[in-house]
């Protein structure tokens, strides 16, 4: 028989620890199992012909002391562990909580912020019911795919986080890749059919795996079991004393270096140190001059290439230079080279302020197309007393190439034109 203070032991720890959670009600307790503490609750409060009211009618022994003498027995036992209550934080899987069968967070966990202040008054419109009563469809539907996963995750037993991971841990490495891959089709199938598919699919895999060993066998002239464990055995010793050996290789090459560089740092000294200074300055120049050339520059339809041949084009895309950029140096090389009549490499560069190598690469491009000519051969001045302007080329003469229209130099038989795109 229970006592009254037993029934109230009962129902304190059940609210305490979590309904169904018999073992730690029972302790509670402490003068019952956890199957009287279940048969007990079931048959009195679940089964009960007057739940949810109380049965007035039963009559509770006065065990009263006793069970005080259990308490304060129970309270003063030496090593009594703490018992833990249905929380997120006392279960392997964080965020479950056992005694409710919940989690802390559920899917779709916001799912009740659409619902939790809708009210149907009397006052509303049929429109507005309707529409209430869509949201809550889609609120149910939400709860259906809660406990579907929910289901899902106790059905397959994914709470058992250890054991599983036990398991996994067993298994060769490419067959829990394998597994991880047909996860997916989990939900496709009741557990029994998985758990058949994923065998299947681990003994294709194990029989593939047999296939190419007895193929590599044959290949090497075996025939019988015994000569393929013989050769399956050394060369696993093969393959170990390789790695062994590369790794002891690396540390006596490392060692050796270290050796080699201590004495030839004692015996060279400075003489060492200025050798390797120039060494390191003749690798540096070496590898200066030998750099990769940059990507060629993709000027198809910018601005002014209509204005440019196919030579400047080329030019532009090799030096990475815009054509109206590229328009802007011509001019100003041209415009010199007109009004003195000569155009030296240095005072190209000094008119020009951009990269060295590409003002003397258009210098010779400027030279060998012949707008310019090199400054071995100068343009001389006529003597005084000539038909032409002092200082002016005469008419036809070979030293100064024709302008571009833009570039001309005016004398007394006319203007001679530079064979020059104009910008126009």
């Amino acid at each position: 028989s229970w006592s009254a203070d037993e029934e109230l032991l009962l129902i304190d720890g059940l609210r305490q620890f979590g309904m169904g959670n018999w073992k730690d009600a029972a302790d509670h307790v402490g003068t019952k199992s956890k199957e009287e503490c279940e048969r007990h609750y079931n048959s009195v409060y679940v089964a009960s012909d007057t739940w949810p009211l109380p049965d007035t009618s039963r009559d509770f022994g006065m065990a009263l002391a006793q069970t005080a003498g259990d308490k304060r027995s129970r309270a003063t036992a030496p090593g009594k562990p703490k018992v833990l209550s249905s929380q997120p934080s006392n279960h392997e899987i964080v965020g479950y909580m056992p005694g409710r069968l919940e989690f802390e967070t559920e899917f779709e966990n916001e799912a009740e912020q659409v619902v939790k202040d809708m009210v149907i008054n009397d006052d509303d419109s049929a429109e507005e019911i309707e529409l209430k009563h869509i949201v809550m469809k889609i609120y149910n539907n939400k709860l259906d795919r809660r406990l579907y996963r929910k289901a899902f995750i106790f059905d397959r037993g994914l709470l058992e986080f250890r054991k599983n991971q036990a398991i996994e841990k067993r298994r060769p490495k490419d067959e829990r890749d394998l597994l991880n891959k047909i996860k997916i089709f989990a939900r496709m199938q009741t557990r029994d059919d998985f758990e058949a598919f994923s065998t299947g699919v681990l003994n294709e895999h194990t029989l593939r795996q047999r296939i190419a060993q007895l193929q590599t066998w044959r290949r090497n002239g075996i025939t019988t079991f015994e000569d393929g464990a013989q050769y399956e055995s050394e060369r696993a010793q093969r393959l170990s004393r390789r790695a062994t050996t590369q790794r002891d290789s690396a540390h006596l090459i490392e060692r050796l270096q270290k050796i080699v560089s201590a004495r030839s740092m004692r015996d060279a000294g400075t003489e060492a140190a200025t050798a390797g200074s120039a060494a390191a300055t003749a690798a540096a120049t070496l590898k200066q001059t030998t750099r990769k050339p940059p990507n060629a520059l993709d000027i198809e339809g910018a601005d002014g290439i209509n204005l440019l041949a196919d030579a400047e084009k080329e030019l532009c895309s090799q030096l990475r230079i815009f054509p109206r950029p590229y328009l802007v140096v011509k001019q100003t090389l041209l415009s010199e080279y007109a009004r003195t009549g000569s155009l030296r490499r240095l005072r190209a560069r000094e008119l020009i302020r951009i990269d060295a190598n590409k003002t003397s690469r258009i210098y010779d491009f400027f030279v060998q197309s012949g707008w310019i000519k090199a400054p071995d051969h100068p343009t001389m001045p006529l003597a005084l007393g000539s038909s032409t302007t002092a200082g002016a080329p005469a008419a036809g003469d070979a030293s100064v190439p024709a302008a571009a229209p833009g570039f001309s130099r005016h004398t007394t038989s006319g203007s001679l034109d530079f064979p020059i795109k104009s910008e126009q």
